[in-house]
C-alpha cells in the first residue's frame, strides 16, 4: 500500500479514540491495532483486506469436494430438527472387525515412535502375502504403506508424472482424482463412459484418439467408485495392449476388491502379464475393514524406479500412522466369514436400492457389480441444485436424504447434470426411508423435468 491510500490510512487511524476493539464510521468498519500488547489506533478493515497477500493459483484451482461441499446445508438442516439419511459418502455402517479393534486396544506400545517411511516390515510382509492369495505376484519390496489410499494416489501421481503430463481416466471417476491431479500439476483427459451401458469401459479406439505426445498414463478404479462397475478380463487385456503400445503407466485403484457380486470375478491389473513396469496398484483398508479413520493405504509396484521415487515422497512425510498399521496388520487375520456376511449385506442393500430407484417415475439406474455405489439418472434439471434443495427446502415426515451430485465425478463440463451418486452404506430400514424420501422429493421438486404428480411431501 502506497501514496494516497497510506495517507488515508494514517489519517483515519488518528481520528478515532474508542474503548471498543471495532467501530463503524461512515458505513465502514475499523479494527483497533494492538501495539506491544496495548490497544492502539484504529485501522480500516477494507484497507487491511486489500493489503492481504494472495493465495496460490493452485489453491484457487483446487476443486471443492462434491461429496462434502453440501455439509453446511446438512448441518443447518439437522439444527432445524430434520433427520438426514446420508447416502452421499462412502462411510459404511458395517462394524470394524473385532480382531483389528482388539489389536489397537491391547497394544503394549509405550512410545508412539515413527515407523519406517515405507511402513513396518511385519505389516508389509503380511500384506504381500494377502495379495498373493489373490494370485498377485507381490513381494515385500513391492509394497509401500501410505497414509490412506488418498496419499497412495497423490504419491503415485507425483512419482510417475511431470507437470503438464496428461493422464486418461474414464469418467465418471472418484472426485478426488481431480484434486490430486491439481496438486501434482497433472492434466486429466477424461474419456466418457455412459449410464446406458452401465459405465462399461469405452472402446479402446476412443482411448487411442486421445493419446498425444503429453500422454503419460491411464488410470482406472476397479470395482468402480462412483459407478460400481466391475471391469472384465477382456476389458483389462485391451487396456494392456494400449499401455504396451504407447509405453504408458497404468494406475489402478482397487480398494473395493472384496465387494464383487453375482459371482462375478474380480480381475486385477496385477494379473496382466508383460507390463510389470507399467503398473501401479493403489489400495486402502478403509472400506475393506470399514476402517476409514485408520488412514492406512498402500502403493504397490514391481517397478523399482517407481518404488524408489515414491519412497522419497514418503520420507518427506516421515511415516504412516503407527496405530493404524497395528490395526491393519491384525485385520489381515479377519476370518472369511466376516467378508461373506458383509458381501451378503451389501448385495441385499444394492438389490433393494436399485429396484426402488428403477420403480420411480423417470429414474434409471444400472445394476452395479461391485463396491457399494451406483449412479442414478433422475428427472431433474440440475443435480447440484436438487441436492441442495433436498437439504434446504424439502421435508418428508421430518426426514430428508443427502446425495452427491454426479457433476463432481465428471471432468467434462455439463456431464452428469441430471445424475447423482448414491452410496448404499445404511441398513435396509434406513435405506427404505431414504428411498421414500427421494421418491417423494422427485414428485414436488420445482425443477422436475417430467409432469408433476400428486404432492405427498411438505416443501417449506
Amino acid at each position: 500500500m502506497r501514496g494516497a491510500e497510506a495517507e488515508k490510512l494514517v489519517h483515519r487511524s488518528l481520528l478515532f479514540s474508542s474503548p471498543f476493539s471495532e467501530v463503524v464510521a461512515n458505513g465502514e468498519r475499523f479494527n483497533r491495532l494492538t501495539v506491544n500488547g496495548k490497544p492502539g489506533t484504529f485501522r480500516s478493515l477494507r484497507l487491511i483486506q486489500r493489503s492481504m497477500p494472495k493465495i496460490s493459483h493452485k489453491a484457487g484451482a483446487m476443486p471443492a469436494s462434491p461429496i462434502r461441499k453440501l455439509v453446511p446445508y446438512a448441518d443447518k438442516a439437522k439444527k432445524e430438527g430434520k433427520k438426514i439419511f446420508h447416502l452421499n459418502i462412502g462411510q459404511p455402517d458395517i462394524e470394524t472387525p473385532e480382531v483389528m479393534l482388539n489389536a489397537i486396544k491391547n497394544s503394549n506400545i509405550r512410545v508412539i515412535e515413527y515407523t519406517h517411511s515405507a511402513g513396518t516390515e511385519s505389516y508389509r510382509k503380511k500384506l504381500a502375502a494377502y495379495y498373493q492369495r489373490f494370485n498377485m505376484p507381490v513381494n515385500v519390496e513391492d509394497v509401500m504403506i501410505t497414509t490412506g489410499g488418498s496419499e497412495a494416489i497423490e504419491i503415485a501421481m507425483m512419482t510417475c508424472f511431470n507437470p503438464g503430463d496428461e493422464i486418461i481416466i474414464p469418467e465418471p471417476f472418484y472426485a478426488n482424482y481431480n484434486g490430486f491431479s491439481c496438486a501434482a500439476d497433472l492434466v486429466i483427459k477424461p474419456i466418457r463412459s455412459y449410464i446406458e451401458t452401465g459405465f462399461a469401459l469405452p472402446p479402446i479406439a476412443e482411448f487411442e484418439k486421445m493419446i498425444t505426445p503429453k500422454t503419460k498414463g491411464i488410470m482406472i478404479c476397479n470395482p468402480g467408485n462412483p459407478t460400481g462397475y466391475l471391469y472384465t478380463r477382456e476389458e483389462l487385456e485391451a487396456l494392456k495392449e494400449i499401455v504396451k503400445k504407447y509405453d504408458l503407466f497404468l494406475l489402478s485403484d482397487e480398494v473395493y476388491r472384496e465387494f464383487c457380486y453375482d459371482n462375478k470375478q474380480y480381475v486385477s491389473v496385477m494379473h496382466l502379464s508383460g507390463i510389470d513396469n507399467n503398473i501401479v496398484l493403489l489400495d486402502s483398508i478403509s472400506k475393506r475393514y470399514s476402517a476409514c479413520g485408520a488412514r492406512i493405504g498402500a502403493l504397490i509396484s514391481k517397478n523399482k524406479e517407481v518404488m524408489a521415487g515414491a519412497l522419497k515422497f514418503a520420507q518427506a512425510r516421515l511415516s504412516p500412522p503407527t496405530f493404524g498399521q497395528v490395526g491393519a496388520e491384525a485385520a489381515l487375520e479377519t476370518p472369511q466369514s466376516y467378508f461373506d456376511a458383509v458381501t451378503k449385506e451389501y448385495t441385499a442393500r444394492r438389490n433393494f436400492v436399485i429396484e426402488s430407484l428403477n420403480k420411480m417415475e423417470g429414474v434409471f439406474c444400472p445394476k452395479p457389480s461391485g463396491a457399494f455405489y451406483c449412479i442414478a439418472r433422475l428427472p431433474i434439471d440440475n443435480a447440484d441444485i436438487f441436492c441442495q434443495w433436498l437439504l434446504e427446502s424439502f421435508n418428508h415426515n421430518g426426514q430428508t436424504v443427502m446425495l452427491a451430485p454426479a457433476t463432481g465425478f465428471y471432468s467434462t463440463p455439463g456431464a452428469g447434470i441430471n445424475e447423482v451418486r448414491i452410496a448404499y452404506v445404511l441398513n435396509l430400514t434406513d435405506l427404505a426411508n431414504a428411498m421414500s424420501c427421494l421418491e417423494a422429493a422427485l414428485k414436488v421438486y420445482p425443477g422436475r423435468t417430467i409432469a408433476k404428480t400428486e404432492t405427498v411431501a411438505e416443501v417449506k
